[in-house]
């Protein structure tokens, strides 16, 4: 069993920073993560992911913008997210792989990019 704990949103303006933290409670070393995204109305799109070796991978819309790192020694994932835009507005959630009800998701952390 695993759980997972984000932090980090907040409320930032356009063209601002945030990193977010998601912690987990036992090792993930062996998992692939990810970092998901739902806006209000919208369907749950997976944003960034990252496999047990490193390798990354991104949606289009966050390329260049967006880093996913990991830490397993503090079995913690990371997202750096630069250049933010309203359209980025949304609550972000970690997960394991599986993408689905098989993974472990945390509860999710509000990010908006607001004037």
């Amino acid at each position: 069993q695993v759980q997972l704990v984000e932090s980090g949103g907040g409320l930032v303006q356009p063209g601002g920073s945030l990193r977010l933290s998601c912690a987990a409670s036992g090792n993930i070393f062996r998992y692939a993560m990810g970092w998901h995204r739902q806006a209000p109305g919208k369907q749950r799109e997976l944003v960034a992911a990252i496999t047990s070796g490193s390798t990354t991978t991104y949606t289009d819309s966050v390329k260049g913008r967006f880093t996913i790192s990991r830490d397993n020694a503090k079995n913690t994932i990371y997202l750096q997210m630069n250049s933010l835009k309203p359209e980025d507005t949304a609550v972000y959630y970690c997960s394991t792989a599986p993408w689905t009800m098989q993974g472990y998701w945390g509860q999710g952390t509000q990010v908006t990019v607001s004037s």
